[in-house]
């Protein structure tokens, strides 16, 4: 290892580490988004309603039904 190496940063990873410098609440923003939208508890009787009414797709999609 030469004695000036210095450990390879990309510029993508430069630009987070100066973003969560400039703005220290991001990660803390970040995540109360993703419970908004994602972090939310499962009805699990929706869920199997969901699943009892799927009908089930055709082999070929595009062609119609010919009875």
């Amino acid at each position: 290892m030469p004695l000036f190496w210095k450990p390879y940063k990309s510029d993508v990873t430069q630009f987070i580490e100066q973003l969560k410098v400039q703005k220290p609440t991001l990660e803390a923003e970040q995540r109360a988004g993703r419970g908004l939208l994602w972090d939310r508890p499962i009805d699990r009787q929706a869920q199997s309603e969901y699943r009892e009414a799927r009908v089930e797709q055709q082999p070929y999609v595009y062609q119609t039904k010919s009875e």
